[in-house]
């Protein structure tokens, strides 16, 4: 599905002449072929639909660090390019989730896992990986499940 849309998106971005979107769309294109790649190495046909959700994550988290950095050099400019990557990437991942369906995920993933310390952490973060992908902030969720802890 995601990767029909990707291809459907880069098609009508061309022929809309949407040269920035056409970029960003390319980016998110490569990047599952990566992906793909590392999932052959593995012994897949190709990455899951999670992989490439959380690969999506890593882009935009990279961006917003990008964008942190092209302020405080008073590079708007550059800033308002990756802001743009962004907005597109977005247009590919599934509704995030509230902070309160965070913390109800979390909550069923400790609960599922039978986690009771911070040594289960890695247990809990792999049940809601393959649950939520794409759907939720995990650099975030690690800081709530230590709280939890």
């Amino acid at each position: 599905m995601l990767r029909e849309d990707l291809q459907k998106a880069l098609k009508e971005s061309m022929l809309a002449k949407d040269t920035q979107r056409v970029s960003a769309v390319r980016l998110i294109i490569a990047g599952m072929k990566e992906k793909d790649v590392d999932a052959r190495g593995n012994g897949l046909k190709e990455a899951s639909e999670a992989d490439l959700l959380s690969m999506m994550q890593n882009m935009i988290k990279q961006r917003r660090d990008s964008i942190d950095m092209y302020l405080k050099g008073n590079r708007q400019d550059l800033a308002d390019k990756e802001q743009a990557e962004i907005n597109v990437i977005e247009t590919f991942l599934p509704k995030q989730m509230s902070d309160d369906e965070v913390l109800a995920a979390v909550k069923a993933a400790i609960a599922a896992t039978g986690a009771t310390s911070m040594k289960d952490m890695g247990k809990v973060m792999g049940e809601l990986k393959g649950k939520y992908a794409g759907q939720m902030d995990f650099g975030k969720v690690s800081g709530l499940i230590k709280t939890m802890f």
